[in-house]
């Protein structure tokens, strides 16, 4: 009987080494395929900067263009701005929607997107900068090609957005990966404010002068005779080739980082569970903002985006008009972001040492003495180098923690709804969504601000009203919303406690489905 028991049990033993070192085998294939190379990662990375590069070209120099160079009326400017970005805003959750309900193809689910959309994209974008030869259809013209952009690069961007769910299943690699992304895109806003702002800034056409001006030309003519002779005469038809050149060169980096991220990403299938049945759009809205975190966040972050985007689509205006610096408005953008990406390492260290929460509250408020000091003290270059590259280190925040924060968000949905799976693309367009309208209500409220306030297009001077309104558009307002935004997060309940949690529950889930997964293999290979 002890013979049999024993002979049983070495029986059982070696039956049950099988499974168990096939489980070994599994698990670790599994941690091997989620694991990501430092190239993938920069692959991956590289991905985002499109995004960046066309959104601060567009954010900074969009308005001036439209008024300066294309010359329209700033009533007109304020509807191109404001319809543009909201069409772009309706494209996000819609677009969303579309790819939540992609079949998967050979090259995953999220990749053909970005493969298919980008030639139309930079074509698109290409023609919002070029000036054309009629003046009766010009306002059509640029509403147009500006909405079909901001369509074309939304089947870019959320679906770019979503694939952070589906590079791997690991939180660790994950977070690595975005922390790359950030990393790059925040040096794609430095290589967009580089690109177009000093090609455009060698092409600057004079200003025009008015009334008060040619009196002030009167007085100093003594001091002025021959100064203007000795200068090369820069006229708009070189400023408007200096646009052109400038978004040709942005297209091609486009074309490349999406020819890059569609060969060197690998989408992985089996980094996300199965999907849930096909829900409907607005069914879809309600799950997501049904979720009090990510409701929570959004409305942070929309209030924080929106004082941001009036900060970045006015300070160009207020450096060249209300400060006085025509020529230099471009290095100084140059430098808040060459500050912003130095900064994005040291606030990646202080989120991982005092939390995400923590960090966003300590990088918004930094900002918010600097913005009140640009707009007090008195015009000086140097003093606005300073202040500017002082606002950058605590802008670097905006750039980082939204997109860190999103994943935390979308995994605590994933603990509370266990059977809902599938919906990422859902809370990232929604997220997007809210982004850009900030940017598309702040856009067309400060121009039209601008046009009720008398703004001069080209003026070499303007009106004290314009300089007041530029002044509250690039300081007393983005204050206000950025109290509102910070108010709000203090009510914002994912803590480091909570997200530690939600980790280690998803990877009990995830290493379960695993052995359920090995154990049917098993189970069908040994019938």
């Amino acid at each position: 009987m002890a013979k049999g028991e024993g002979g049983e049990q070495y029986s059982n033993a070696s039956l049950l080494n099988k499974p168990v070192s096939s489980d070994g085998i599994t698990l670790a294939r599994k941690q091997e395929r989620n694991r990501l190379s430092v190239c993938n990662k920069i692959c991956y990375a590289i991905g985002g900067a499109p995004y960046q590069i066309t959104g601060c070209a567009l954010g900074f120099f969009l308005q001036i263009y439209l008024l300066d160079v294309a010359q329209l009326d700033p009533f007109y400017a304020s509807i191109i701005l404001f319809v543009g970005r909201a069409w772009d805003a309706i494209t996000d959750p819609t677009v969303g929607f579309l790819v939540s309900r992609s079949p998967w193809t050979r090259f995953g689910r999220m990749l053909p997107w970005i493969l298919i959309s980008t030639p139309l994209a930079v074509l698109a974008y290409f023609l919002i900068w070029y000036v054309p030869p009629f003046e009766d259809g010009k306002v059509l013209w640029y509403l147009f090609f500006y909405c079909i952009f901001q369509t074309l690069q939304t089947c870019f961007h959320v679906p770019y957005s979503a694939l952070t769910m589906f590079i791997s299943s690991e939180q660790k690699e994950r977070d690595s990966a975005t922390a790359y992304r950030m990393t790059v895109e925040v040096l794609g806003t430095v290589l967009g404010t580089a690109v177009q702002g000093q090609i455009v800034g060698m092409a600057n056409a004079p200003c025009l002068p008015g009334p008060g001006d040619l009196v002030a030309d009167l007085s100093n003519s003594s001091n002025s005779v021959g100064l203007n002779n000795s200068e090369p005469v820069i006229s708009l038809e070189h400023t408007k080739v200096a646009y052109m050149i400038a978004s040709g060169v942005i297209c091609l980096i486009y074309f490349l980082c999406a020819i890059v991220v569609f060969f060197g990403v690998r989408e992985q299938k089996e980094s996300c569970r199965p999907r849930s049945e096909p829900m409907g759009f607005f069914q879809g809205i309600k799950l997501v903002m049904g979720h009090g975190p990510y409701a929570k966040l959004v409305m942070v972050f929309l209030f924080t985006s929106l004082a941001f985007m009036l900060l970045e689509g006015n300070f160009a205006l207020f450096c060249s008009s209300t400060l006085g610096f025509r020529n230099d408005f471009q290095n100084i953008l140059l430098v808040i972001m060459l500050s912003a990406t130095l900064a994005i390492p040291f606030w990646q260290w202080f989120l991982t040492r005092f939390g995400k929460k923590t960090a966003v509250y300590v990088g918004t408020l930094s900002v918010v003495p600097f913005m009140i000091l640009v707009v007090c003290l008195k015009s000086n270059l140097i003093v606005t180098y300073i202040v500017s590259f002082a606002a950058g280190v605590g802008l670097a925040t905006a750039f980082l923690l939204p997109w860190s924060m999103l994943p935390d968000v979308v995994d605590d949905f994933q603990v509370q709804n266990p059977d809902s799976t599938g919906h990422e693309a859902l809370f990232y367009s929604f997220y997007v969504f809210f982004t850009k309208f900030a940017s598309g209500v702040s856009l067309g409220i400060s121009t039209l601000s601008l046009d009720f306030a008398g703004y001069i297009s080209r003026g070499c001077t303007q009106p004290e009203a314009v300089d007041l309104t530029l002044k509250l558009l690039v300081s007393a307002a983005p204050v206000a919303l950025i109290i509102i935004g910070l108010t709000i997060l203090y009510s914002y309940p994912i803590n480091e406690e909570r997200r530690q949690g939600n980790r280690k529950l998803l990877q009990e889930l995830r290493d379960n489905e695993a052995d359920s997964e090995t154990d049917s293999t098993e189970l069908a290979n040994i019938v």
